[in-house]
């Protein structure tokens, strides 16, 4: 839990300098677009406790 707190905490610090920068966000702006990238995510570590490939 701590990792995803830290995580998250980054992640929230990055997004307030890229706003205050003015840069674009490199990260799907949209929900579903946050949504695909954690679908991708389950499905590739779902493959891998398969034994379809990965680490």
């Amino acid at each position: 839990m701590k990792e995803i707190l830290l995580s998250l905490g980054t992640g929230v610090v990055a997004g307030i300098l890229f706003a205050a920068i003015r840069l674009p966000v490199p990260a799907p702006p949209t929900l579903a677009g946050v949504a695909g990238i954690v679908g991708l995510f389950l499905g590739y570590t779902a493959a891998v406790k398969l034994g379809w490939g990965g680490k």
